[in-house]
């Protein structure tokens, strides 16, 4: 069983995007944040994951939000740090008994579906996936079984997440895999970058 998670937040202004919202207003994020998760449900819904799992980082929704629940499993996220939250996804998948599971952010409007199948791919021979971004964290891990050295000691929303992450990986003897990198959006000029891309 291959599952595909997905680390989400509640499109609400003032509490998403808030490194966009300090240079184009809250509502403006919010507005570009939509068109984030539209972009990553569209990849999810394509890509071949047996399961697709939702996980909020700030409670379940309270109405519709345009998640099917008959194709997305929703979640809250655990307590805890970014690492803590990750590992606390995988071990939920791979206890529902997953070979391979990807987890994905909300923000990376470039990651298509036949990238996530790269990456479901890439688990056949490989302990892990990652996809670098620009700023030196990642927009993909896939595992095949919880390491949880990969989240401990991580340097979070900083420049040296992919790194130390790598680090750790070589430390614990791990074989892993790096797609091509493509860019979050977090901040006015990765938006304009992007737009200037298409």
């Amino acid at each position: 069983m291959d599952v595909l998670l997905i680390f989400l937040k509640n499109p609400i202004p003032g509490q998403v995007k808030t490194r966009l919202a300090r240079t184009m207003g809250p509502d403006e994020a919010t507005r570009i944040y939509r068109f984030l998760l539209e972009k990553t449900r569209q990849a999810a819904l394509q890509a071949s994951a047996t399961q697709r799992w939702l996980f909020y980082a700030d409670g379940l929704p309270s109405g519709d939000d345009g998640w099917s629940e008959a194709v997305f499993a929703k979640h809250a996220q655990c307590a805890g740090d970014l690492g803590e939250r990750m590992a606390d996804a995988f071990q939920r998948a791979f206890a529902a008994g997953a070979a391979r599971a990807v987890i994905i952010g909300s923000d990376c409007p470039e990651l298509s579906s036949e990238r996530l199948g790269e990456a479901f791919c890439a688990l056949d021979h490989s302990d892990a996936v990652l996809g670098p971004t620009p700023d030196g964290g990642y927009y993909l891990l896939g595992l095949r079984q919880l390491h949880p050295a990969l989240f401990q000691g991580i340097s979070w929303s900083t420049p040296e997440v992919l790194t130390q992450t790598l680090h750790a990986a070589q430390q614990q003897g791990l074989r892993y895999h790096l797609l091509p990198p493509l860019a979050d959006i977090d901040t006015e000029a990765d938006w304009l970058s992007y737009l200037a891309r298409q």
